[in-house]
């Protein structure tokens, strides 16, 4: 890439210049030149290239050529200097009939200079890339990328690594960006030149930078004097909030200098994610006057997305509560983890504190640039009474933490995370998202009121543009969470998995079979304590239920067509699971009365955890026939046929009378996808 740059030079003096290899010094002859002169000529060294424009019908400058209004001198340097000011170049001017009018004479030091990241994202920073202050999404895209380093190096006293302007330990520089200060040259810069390091007030708020300490760094004066203001542990801080510009040491002969670049913040409503980081050459002018820049090299990166995973990644670890009264569904789940060979982690009471809703305490994701990933959990803005496990339990080395602060009043029940869920990579009209899409439930577009997900929340998921997200209409809900109707499963065929609906269509046609064929005085809830037990026979003749879920199955039917239009969906990539719902009034405010919404009238088997090719589903305590519950056989025959098995966990006391089930006491974190975020096609 050439650095064009402007030079002035003045007859009878003699100038030292400094030139960056690679860049171009224009020199206007004829503003230069002694008042009557007509032609000028040029003599340089073997190092220096040099050229008129526009081009002279002469073919050497070395004899007089005449001298026009516009001409410029070129000058390159094709190679760095060994000593300071090993090159010249002079230019002679003459009047009318050729004699001597001055010269003006330069002394020239070249130098090389490259500030350098990884724009190819192959792992390797790479000299000099031309495109490395640009960023261009896709697989023959370019743009360095920088992580957010929200995870904690330290044991004791943990906080996110973000949180602190130093570098406790080595293994936290594996969580930040390599920047290559790349220079040749003479073993010093001629007096009063230096580079320096600089950003934005807007980009500085998003990054931080360190310098790597070398023996080469610490015996050099002036990098001794840097490192002494800035020294912490052997990475001195260069760029901050604080530090918008600083000088960077200059080391002779060939040299390379590590910088490490920290991201801060993920983006946001007002951060797209795009940072900038320059160096430049200074050149000095005099005593008590500032420095120019002569030469400014520019670099970009783009801060990695906070990234969800579905429900078809594979799963690492299961994470439950532990509460006085939920014994048998920690014996199902603990076995339903060890048969399917995952890992099982139990949030105990000291931590939890009686709040059994893992799901929607938080939701797990990942970030990732080309060498490294790790995990990071977003918190909910509910803080429930499980608030503190994310940040106490999860927060470590290479596991990170992101939350989003929301005003009290903000906050509802749609804020709960298992109102937040991701699915399968889909194609839609031609469109490919490969990390799938996020999908959020809200209210209803044309209410006048309702329940929404905050906004600093539903900002930061827009925010990391590679799993658009999707709203679905949940606020008919009591607890208003897509997962009380909607989940994700794999499958072997057509888009590789199967969209799962809550349908009470399917749940009345289910019993209008079991009563044609004779089974109407069969009981639902048989055997529960303190549950009376209803016939199929009482249901089908319920007709305040059947209205009651009519309305209930044109909620879902909304969600479907949203579905099936905004994930390119068709009837047979969805299956209806047979659940019914009934209304109940939630208390409004005083004088404004009762807003009545839905809940599963039985375990809600769509509210399940999906754990490879094996389902932890509600066990719903359906009518039996033959000894077995109708709605267990419907469930087996609908997912064995994907080839997934199905294990019926008890929550009926501890998580379905509590309005939640076992995906909203349960949360699992996945492996990452294959797929690289920056090589999505935006």
């Amino acid at each position: 890439m050439i650095h064009p740059r402007t030079l002035r030079v003045d007859y009878d003096k003699t100038i030292s210049v400094v030139c960056v290899v690679g860049s171009e010094l224009n020199v206007n002859l004829n503003r230069s030149a002694p008042p009557s002169s007509r032609f000028f000529s040029v003599k340089c060294t073997p190092s220096v290239w040099c050229s008129i424009s526009p081009q002279p019908q002469e073919t050497s400058y070395l004899s007089p050529t005449p001298l026009n209004g516009n001409s410029v001198l070129l000058i390159t340097m094709t190679h760095a200097s060994e000593f300071e000011n090993d090159s010249k170049l002079s230019v002679w001017y003459y009047g009318e009939n050729k004699e001597v009018l001055g010269r003006a004479i330069l002394h020239l030091t070249a130098v090389e200079i490259s500030l350098d990241v990884d724009a190819d994202r192959d792992g390797v920073v790479e000299k000099d890339n031309p495109n490395k202050g640009s960023w261009k999404w896709g697989p023959d895209g370019h743009g360095a990328v920088l992580l957010v380093n929200c995870d904690s190096e330290r044991s004791f006293w943990k906080k996110p690594d973000t949180e602190q302007d130093y570098i406790s330990k080595v293994s936290d520089l594996k969580d930040m960006s390599v920047m290559v200060l790349r220079t040749k040259g003479p073993a010093k810069l001629p007096e009063g030149y230096k580079l320096t390091m600089h950003m934005s007030q807007g980009d500085a708020e998003s990054v931080r930078v360190f310098m790597s300490r070398s023996p080469e760094v610490v015996n050099n004066a002036q990098s001794k004097k840097l490192l002494y203001n800035y020294f912490v542990r052997g990475y001195p801080l260069v760029l901050s909030s604080e530090v918008l510009s600083q000088e960077v040491p200059y080391i002779g002969g060939v040299a390379e200098m590590k910088f490490y670049v920290e991201g801060l913040r993920f983006p946001d409503k007002d951060f797209d994610g795009l940072i900038s980081i320059n160096l430049s050459l200074l050149e000095p002018i005099c005593a008590g006057i500032p420095e120019t820049p002569i030469f400014t090299d520019k670099v970009m990166f783009r801060v990695a997305p906070w990234i969800m995973t579905p429900n078809t990644l594979k799963p690492v670890e299961v994470f439950i509560c532990s509460t006085s009264d939920n014994y048998q569904f920690l014996k199902g789940m603990r076995n339903l983890v060890a048969k399917s060979g995952y890992k099982l982690k139990i949030c105990h009471e000291y931590m939890n504190r009686g709040d059994r809703w893992m799901q929607d305490e938080l939701e797990f994701g990942y970030i990732e640039s080309p060498p490294h990933w790790f995990p990071v959990v977003l918190d909910s803005p509910r803080d429930g009474k499980l608030d503190d496990f994310p940040y106490n339990e999860l927060l470590g080395p290479d596991f990170g933490y992101v939350t989003r602060v929301a005003e009290r009043k903000d906050v509802s029940s749609l804020d709960s995370f298992g109102n937040l869920e991701v699915s399968p990579p889909v194609t839609v009209n031609g469109k490919n998202y490969p990390l799938g899409r996020i999908i959020i439930g809200v209210a209803f577009p044309t209410a006048t009121k309702g329940r929404n997900m905050t906004k600093v929340v539903q900002d930061f998921l827009w925010a990391q543009k590679v799993q658009e997200p999707i709203a679905l209409f949940s606020d008919w809900l009591l607890v208003g969470h897509v997962d009380e109707f909607m989940s994700f499963v794999p499958a072997p065929d057509r888009k590789h998995f199967r969209l799962l609906l809550a349908s009470p269509d399917a749940g009345y046609k289910l019993f209008r079979g079991l009563q044609k064929d004779g089974h109407g005085q069969a009981k639902l809830f048989e055997g529960l304590k303190y549950e009376e037990p209803r016939t199929v026979d009482d249901i089908l003749n319920d007709r305040h239920l059947q209205n009651e879920n009519n309305y209930v199955q044109s909620c879902i039917d909304w969600n479907r067509d949203v579905l099936k239009r905004e994930l390119g969906l068709d009837e047979e990539d969805i299956i209806d699971l047979p659940i019914l719902f009934k209304l109940v009034a939630e208390e409004e405010e005083e004088g404004k009365g009762n807003e009545y919404r839905a809940v599963a009238y039985y375990p809600d088997m769509v509210n399940m955890i999906v754990l490879g090719k094996n389902l932890g589903i509600p066990k719903p305590f359906g009518p039996k026939v033959n000894g077995r519950c109708a709605l267990e056989v419907e469930m087996c025959s609908l997912m064995e046929g994907l080839g997934l098995s199905c294990t019926f966990i008890d929550d009926f006391a501890s998580y379905h009378k509590l309005l939640g089930e076992v995906h909203c006491g349960s949360n699992v974190r996945r492996e990452p996808f294959d797929f690289k975020w920056w090589n999505l096609e935006m």
